[in-house]
């Protein structure tokens, strides 16, 4: 979809998603916001009173929400829980080779980058864990019970963000492909000192 066509309160937050996510909240700037969303200086804070801070909210909003439909279409027609968590990996490496390589996580670089303040880690919490939700009632749908649904959900979840970064790192979308083979290992259980 051309976003010049979008109202201008949807340019300022795709835009602010892109922007956050390639240089950080703290690398982006209110002209920088302005001049890539094609928006009046007047619409930032007529859409967005408290500023910045509003529109990173708003940005973690929308990525979350994208997110969201990732993992729903990577689920929809898999067979087994590991049919659709391989198609996750697969197309977040799509993903990664499209946006760049030096893209963080749109929840992280926007959140965890912002002002610190308890606000913006309790909303990068809520996003996060409605992402591993998604993929728990995925997990359920084939069966398994609350508990490894939700060990596995939190596995993948864990697995997709040290795997990004591991991508960026390296350069190489390969890194997220591979993921799918460390679902089927058991984490280690550890016994409590007596």
């Amino acid at each position: 979809m051309d976003t010049a066509a979008l109202p201008t309160k949807d340019r300022l937050i795709r835009a602010a998603a892109k922007l956050f996510r390639t240089h950080g909240y703290h690398g982006v700037g209110l002209n920088d916001l302005l001049s890539e969303a094609a928006a009046p200086k007047g619409s930032l804070y007529h859409h967005f009173p408290n500023g910045k801070a509003d529109l990173a909210i708003a940005a973690a909003t929308w990525a979350s929400d994208e997110m969201l439909r990732v993992i729903a279409a990577s689920f929809a027609e898999a067979e087994t829980f590991e049919d659709g968590a391989t198609t996750l990996c697969f197309k977040l490496a799509k993903l990664f080779d499209l946006t760049g390589q030096q893209d963080g996580c749109p929840i992280g670089s926007t959140l965890f980058e912002g002002p610190g303040n308890a606000g913006f880690l309790e909303y990068a919490d809520r996003c996060y864990s409605g992402w591993i939700a998604e993929v728990h009632d995925h997990a359920s749908r084939f069966g398994l019970d609350a508990a490894e649904a939700g060990r596995r959900a939190e596995h993948l979840f864990l697995l997709i963000q040290g795997g990004w970064q591991l991508a960026r790192a390296r350069r190489s979308s390969d890194v997220l492909r591979s993921l799918p083979a460390l679902l089927e290992m058991q984490p280690q259980t550890t016994i409590a000192p007596a």
